[in-house]
């Protein structure tokens, strides 16, 4: 691990179980394409994020189970400095733990980033980049989607955005709403700024205070989670945590 200290830290929680998957392989490494994974297209807009000359931490949260997606993860060697935890099992087991674990060794802007969430439309890849650069005033911004039912928004992190002067800004967040009426968008991922960076947890965690409302917000057509091994014929999934 390089010494200096990144400009962002990505974590990558790969500590879950899968188990709505039903494959005998991790979903992360479910084939879209030869030599394409899903992982791979969730790392497009990290993989952006480096070459646009920001140095970028990538923290993989996992357990054993595992393994075969830290094997994987040598090919973006060139392009990412890799740290590895395990997950850490005095924290809740949820996505929640796996942001808590991998705090302690994120510096710099914060970004979440999930291993099997991909990002649709044109020039989406470029998203987490300008989601970096706009975490200030409010210390947040998040990649966003809309176009989901009620019943998908039960299942997601989900957020009432509005235009709010040359962008958008979200009105409310709430994750995995009860009533998901008045919010008309999901998040993808999460950027924080330092020094909001410790409260990224409570970003997953149902009936927590959400801190995402005032966030910026940059929107892209869609995303897609791979869930089931059904998802992708799907135009839109429900977050598996």
């Amino acid at each position: 691990m390089s010494t200096s200290s990144p400009d962002v830290t990505v974590i990558l929680p790969c500590a879950g179980f899968g188990v709505r998957f039903g494959a005998p392989y991790s979903k992360e490494l479910h084939c879209l394409a030869p030599g394409v994974s899903v992982i791979d297209r969730s790392l497009e807009t990290v993989v952006e994020l480096a070459r646009s000359g920001l140095s970028v931490r990538l923290v993989v949260v996992f357990r054993t189970h595992k393994l075969d997606v830290v094997g994987h993860l040598a090919g973006y060697t060139r392009d990412l400095n890799m740290v590895f935890v395990y997950q850490d099992d005095s924290f809740e087991d949820s996505l929640s733990g796996a942001i808590r674990t991998a705090l302690p060794l994120a510096e710099g802007r914060v970004a979440l980033v999930l291993p099997d969430i991909t990002l649709v439309g044109p020039g989406s890849e470029r998203s987490l980049v300008e989601a970096v650069g706009r975490t200030e005033p409010s210390g947040w911004c998040v990649v966003a989607a809309r176009g989901f039912a009620p019943e998908a928004l039960r299942e997601l992190g989900a957020l009432r955005l509005a235009e709010h002067g040359e962008g958008v800004r979200v009105l409310a967040a709430e994750e995995k709403p009860r009533r998901p009426d008045g919010f008309n968008a999901a998040w993808a991922m999460v950027v924080a700024s330092p020094e909001e960076a410790h409260r990224l947890p409570e970003v997953a965690l149902p009936g927590a205070d959400s801190p995402l409302a005032g966030a910026s917000a940059v929107e892209v057509a869609g995303f897609i989670n791979f869930n089931t091994a059904e998802t992708p014929g799907l135009s839109f999934a429900h977050r598996d945590r």
